[in-house]
């Protein structure tokens, strides 16, 4: 051991003890492994997880999830109750133009979708069979594009949404009673997973 500490002070010594010589050493008083000079691994966002191993470099984010912040998503019950409210939305009859009676919907939307910050959703727009296939489903996208216009002009960030229209493809019930067709014509928003 006395023998290690001579030879290390007649070759230039190790101050950090990281066992690289201060003379080759970039970090001489700051411990860093060999492979990185002697130098501390980089860490820009100061989450533990060193920028080579860390996805998400800016922000921090947990060692679990490589670096990068855990994303809260809804559970079973607030995405339930994200298209109950959904379905609710009223359009004027053969439009995408969005009921005024249905603003305090969409406002209740907004705030269920703003306590998942990191998450994303679809938008989806559904028909009944009245009508022609074509024309169904433009009207389902432009709906569904309609809803999606709504919730970033009240605040979600546009990139945590996308909107598509199914047109009459996905009923949920009956096109052969009124009440059924009502059902089909809805909204959806769901978690993207």
């Amino acid at each position: 051991m006395q023998v290690l500490k001579k030879i290390k002070v007649v070759l230039g010594g190790d101050t950090d003890n990281d066992g690289v010589l201060d003379n080759i050493d970039i970090c001489p008083k700051v411990a860093g492994p060999v492979e990185n000079s002697g130098c501390p691994w980089k860490d820009t966002d100061n989450d533990g997880v060193a920028d080579k191993f860390d996805e998400c470099v800016d922000v921090a984010g947990t060692v679990a999830n490589k670096g990068c912040p855990e994303v809260v998503v809804p559970t079973v019950e607030v995405q339930a109750t994200l298209n109950a409210y959904a379905k609710t939305i009223l359009f004027n009859s053969g439009k995408s133009s969005i009921k005024t009676e249905s603003n305090k919907v969409l406002a209740e939307i907004v705030n269920i979708l703003g306590e998942y910050p990191d998450a994303k959703f679809s938008i989806e727009g559904h028909t009944d069979s009245s009508g022609g296939d074509t024309l169904n489903q433009r009207l389902s996208d432009a709906r569904a594009n309609a809803v999606k216009a709504y919730l970033v002009k009240n605040g979600v960030d546009e990139f945590r949404l996308s909107a598509i229209g199914f047109g009459e493809t996905r009923p949920i019930a009956t096109n052969a009673t009124s009440a059924g067709r009502a059902d089909n014509r809805r909204v959806e928003i769901n978690l993207v997973k």
